[in-house]
């Protein structure tokens, strides 16, 4: 199976002091395109990047950016293979990222979701929604904005944790890069049934709760409208609640939350605040 992803400049970052640095573009380009690859608890294999660069971004620049992605691809097991470059208005970077199974029944989907189905997701939500805060200039660089950044430049796609997930049995999953209530909703409209979340459920990261407090909003919205985490969300039957979590724990030690079930009804995604009321939330959404 095959992943493309692309991040340009203005749309998905912004290129200036304080906001992000060609180091992190880099590891954020391949992290995106192999995080698809996690979602599908398939191996990575080789990945191939295509740079469209500025005139003024610099040798220097670009390279910098080049061993960020190789960096991350040494980490996880992907060779990079080839790529192209060609002169861009913008900084753009695009990865295509192939993975790899022995069988295609090794491999989860998006809807493969059951009646009465848990739904759980890995690690902790909302480091990129809070750091975006931060860079924007709506919330301050205090120490648990910090926080929240640090995490958000060191985010790693959960590619072991994929195929533990898959080994273990799990019913549906998708990848959290474009915000927990957009992509959830991906599995509900792919299954054809309705994902119920309880967003006061939801695993923060740290700093997030601070960062939502200042600019005035529930952390949840962070959390589940942020992006570009890069966690699982997956689908699981109840009896498969210790085998997954304990799968989990022997691949990476990563924690699982259980944030809602499956059920029938409009087909797509539900979001109850803690009160039980319900919250109209999206992530990002594309333009076509």
């Amino acid at each position: 199976m095959t992943s493309v992803d692309a991040m340009i400049e203005g749309v998905h970052f912004r290129l200036r002091e304080g906001w992000t640095t060609p180091s992190e573009v880099g590891r954020r380009a391949l992290a995106g395109a192999l995080s698809d690859i996690a979602a599908m608890g398939a191996e990575p294999g080789e990945a191939y990047l295509a740079l469209g660069l500025p005139s003024a971004f610099g040798e220097d620049r670009a390279l910098e950016l080049v061993r960020a992605a190789g960096a991350l691809a040494l980490g996880t097991g992907t060779v990079i293979a080839g790529g192209d470059v060609v002169g861009s208005p913008v900084l753009m970077v695009s990865v295509t990222a192939v993975g790899w199974a022995d069988s295609p029944d090794e491999l989860v989907g998006r809807d493969g979701a059951l009646r009465g189905d848990l739904v759980g997701v890995t690690g902790a939500l909302g480091a990129s929604g809070a750091a975006f805060a931060v860079r924007e200039g709506v919330a301050r660089r205090t120490p648990a904005a910090e926080r929240a950044l640090a995490r958000c430049a060191q985010l790693t796609p959960r590619l072991r944790e994929g195929r533990a997930l898959a080994r273990a049995g799990v019913h549906a999953m998708v990848d959290l890069s474009d915000g927990l209530a957009t992509d959830a909703g991906h599995i509900g409209r792919a299954s054809g049934l309705r994902v119920e979340l309880d967003l006061a459920r939801l695993p923060l990261a740290e700093g997030v709760a601070e960062v939502a407090r200042e600019i005035g909003i529930p952390a949840y919205e962070l959390a589940a409208a942020g992006g570009e985490d890069y966690e699982l969300c997956f689908c699981a039957s109840p009896e498969q609640q210790d085998t997954i979590e304990a799968a989990l724990r022997a691949a990476d030690g990563a924690s699982v939350t259980w944030i809602g079930e499956v059920s029938d009804g409009p087909a797509g995604v539900h979001l109850t605040d803690e009160q039980g009321r319900s919250v109209d939330l999206a992530g990002w959404e594309h333009a076509v």
